[in-house]
């Protein structure tokens, strides 16, 4: 069956920077699993586990962040402002709706899940909703419907899952007895210390590439999300409040939501430092109003 065809933009940088990813962390794995079967590990056992658990989280994914974040879907008779505003989107990005829920949760910001359109949920927070004016909070759900529309979120939700297979084949390996010899033939270093270095190795290289296309995705949202309402300014006023209002939210509140920052609108912290840029799951906040400036400069003179 053919695929949907929206009216949101494009990305082909989010497409190729997807299948790279994809195909870079495929082969990462692929040696991966080859270095521990050399070393005696029935790496088998511990595949059949780690695929398990990620089929549940791939068609499960929506009702684990809904549970995860507190979330609810709601029904038009009970939040007719939202559903009126995500009904405006799909017509105008002419896209089957998605489920719409609301997260009990100070912390503002947004998400949207689910591994395609017929199963896709957006989420708002009760924070962000009365944190922004309806024009704003439709370029931010313009923002989380595009993320559906690209396809991203599926892709986020199986590569960030493998990041988590390589401790999950240490821990089988040297606590269940999986890991075999404890030295080489040789006299060498112990297997346990080998496999250990291996997974930090594959773990460190999955964490970068994932960091790297999540950045690039929001700006890629954030592009397509403006260019459907036709109002960047709206879009980086909601970037803006909710930036400054994420210092003022309680430490405990941020620390709970910190797992999820990968899908969120913006990142639950309150504060980045040079280090933290590195391995942030989103742009610099400055980089995406500069985007968005340069966008409705562009409409403003008809590009």
């Amino acid at each position: 069956m053919a695929a949907a065809r929206d009216r949101f933009v494009k990305d082909r940088g989010l497409t190729r920077r997807m299948v790279l990813t994809m195909f870079l962390l495929g082969l990462l794995y692929v040696v991966f699993v080859s270095v521990l079967i050399s070393l005696g590990v029935r790496a088998v056992v511990v595949l059949l586990i780690a695929g398990g658990i990620l089929l549940v989280q791939f068609f499960a994914s929506d009702r684990i962040a809904l549970f995860a974040m507190h979330g609810r879907v709601v029904e038009p008779r009970e939040a007719p402002a939202l559903h009126a505003l995500v009904d405006r989107l799909c017509a105008l990005a002419d896209m089957p709706k998605p489920r719409v829920a609301i997260a009990d949760s100070d912390v503002p910001n947004a998400f949207a899940t689910g591994r395609n359109q017929r199963t896709s949920v957006v989420c708002v927070t009760t924070g962000l909703m009365r944190r922004l004016d309806e024009p704003e909070l439709e370029g931010v759900l313009a923002h989380e419907m595009s993320h559906v529309a690209h396809r991203d979120v599926a892709v986020m939700t199986i590569a960030s899952f493998l990041g988590v297979v390589a401790g999950l084949m240490t821990r089988v390996a040297l606590y269940s007895g999986l890991g075999g010899r404890a030295r080489d033939d040789r006299g060498g270093p112990p297997v346990g210390l080998i496999i250990l270095l291996v997974s930090v190795v594959v773990y460190a290289v999955s964490f970068l590439l994932i960091r790297a296309l999540s950045r690039y995705r929001e700006l890629a949202a954030d592009r397509a999300g403006a260019l459907l309402t036709g109002r960047p300014s709206t879009l980086a006023s909601a970037l803006t409040k909710i930036s400054g209002d994420m210092a003022r939210i309680p430490t405990r509140d941020l620390r709970e939501a910190e797992p999820f920052n990968a899908f969120f609108f913006a990142p639950a912290v309150s504060g980045r430092t040079a280090m933290a840029a590195l391995l942030a799951t989103h742009p610099p906040l400055e980089r995406r109003l500069e985007q968005l400036a340069r966008i409705s400069a562009d409409l403003g003179r008809g590009v």
